[in-house]
């Protein structure tokens, strides 16, 4: 009984060993987007395109966004080794305002903690900026 036990055991070990062995890893094509300069209602939809260059599936549990007006989507399935992903983000823009937002993901990755980060400006074109009126000339250019 002692052998069979010492076998199992042994066994057991081995195999979380090997288990041990699979990672899964996330690679992002770019960690920050710049989504220039928008006008005021245009389409805020942006993707965060990854590659799970590990060797187990890669689970992203959570994505979360440092404020309400940036909404990102997860994948619903586990990304399979040498597949890609997608991380859909979507901004308010009809906030007139610099976008400077972060977007945290959290999955089962050999680092599982990954910052991604949108940048860009809103601006309302119906709006006359004071910075693109025209100056009228000094006295000294007259």
């Amino acid at each position: 009984m002692k052998k069979i036990i010492t076998l199992l055991f042994v066994g057991l070990i081995s195999f979380s060993i090997n288990a041990q062995d699979k990672v899964a890893k996330i690679e992002f094509k770019e960690t920050t987007i710049d989504y220039g300069t928008v006008e005021k209602g245009a389409n805020g939809l942006r993707t965060f395109e990854f590659t799970n260059t590990g060797d187990a599936p890669l689970i992203v549990s959570k994505v979360s966004s440092s404020c309400g007006c940036t909404v990102p989507k997860k994948p619903k399935a586990p990304i399979m080794p040498g597949m890609t992903g997608e991380i859909e983000v979507k901004y308010d823009t009809n906030r007139v305002m610099p976008i400077r937002k972060t977007i945290t993901v959290l999955s089962n990755a050999s680092t599982p903690t990954v910052t991604l980060k949108i940048k860009g400006e809103v601006i309302d074109p119906s709006k006359a900026s004071v910075l693109t009126k025209t100056k009228s000339k000094s006295v000294m250019e007259q």
